[in-house]
């Protein structure tokens, strides 16, 4: 195994059922395609949940901090770059990097993941054959700064909206997706945040996984702005599932942009 089989690079056409009404990718879109880069990545390297099923173990996301440049349009080509950028305890890193055609970046995040015992749902060690990688990674100063572990206390929701969790809403873990919880904490905004505003940064921390038929309730609260907090409840007893914090540019001037493509 060598440093550069540790990194991954895949291209990907941004589709119509991926754009929002001024033809810029979603947001949890394009965290979902950043993900699907490091599924194959870890499908290449023989590290993905089907490889470590026998062990009886699998993936788990619990911080994502998403940056963004610029959102590419429907019908560009992006690049995707991702690699593990470290060990910390029983924390794995992982980075991405995403390019334009003309290889600018518009977009990166840092993540950090857990192994979670599928049967018993806790935490399991990272196993001595994916700990054998860490010479292999790339030197500190070249990775991403690592999402916060702490938010900002949420105080009072100003805006909510319901969901339930479906069939379609699940993943491998038979849990609700990650991407979801990007895509139902955005989607309580106010729409005049939403059409007027820009997504900069995000940051997402995992608390708790929701399953099949809960009800969740993503709840916003405007510190400022261009800062809000968001979290998403289980209303059937109140669990906080997920906190996270997004950081808005509010300018007419990315709605003409976006209409003028």
């Amino acid at each position: 195994m060598t440093a550069e089989a540790l990194t991954y690079r895949e291209r990907f056409l941004v589709r119509s059922y991926e754009i929002d009404p001024y033809k810029r990718i979603a947001p949890a879109a394009l965290v979902r395609l950043m993900q699907e880069a490091s599924m194959q990545h870890v499908l290449k390297l023989k590290l993905s949940v089907w490889d470590l099923e026998p062990q009886g173990i699998s993936w788990v996301l619990i911080r994502q901090h998403l940056c963004i440049n610029r959102l590419p349009l429907l019908g560009e080509t992006i690049e995707v770059l991702t690699y593990p950028s470290g060990f910390e305890r029983v924390f794995t890193h992982r980075d991405y990097r995403v390019f334009d055609g003309d290889g600018a970046e518009i977009a990166h995040a840092s993540t950090t993941w857990l192994l979670m015992q599928t049967k018993a749902r806790r935490l399991a060690r990272i196993p001595p054959e994916i700990l054998a990688y860490n010479n292999l990674l790339p030197p500190a100063s070249s990775c991403l700064e690592r999402a916060k572990a702490q938010l900002p206390a949420f105080a009072q929701a100003d805006f909510t909206r319901k969901f339930s969790v479906h069939w379609f809403d699940l993943d491998f873990n038979f849990h609700l997706t990650n991407s979801k919880y990007v895509e139902w904490m955005l989607a309580s905004m106010d729409e005049t945040m939403l059409g007027r505003g820009f997504l900069k940064e995000m940051t997402v921390l995992y608390a708790a996984e929701a399953v099949l038929n809960d009800e969740i309730e993503s709840q916003t609260c405007l510190l400022d702005a261009h800062t809000c907090l968001h979290r998403l409840i289980r209303l059937a007893d109140g669990k906080e599932l997920a906190t996270g914090q997004s950081l808005w540019k509010t300018s007419d001037e990315w709605n003409k942009k976006a209409l003028e493509n």
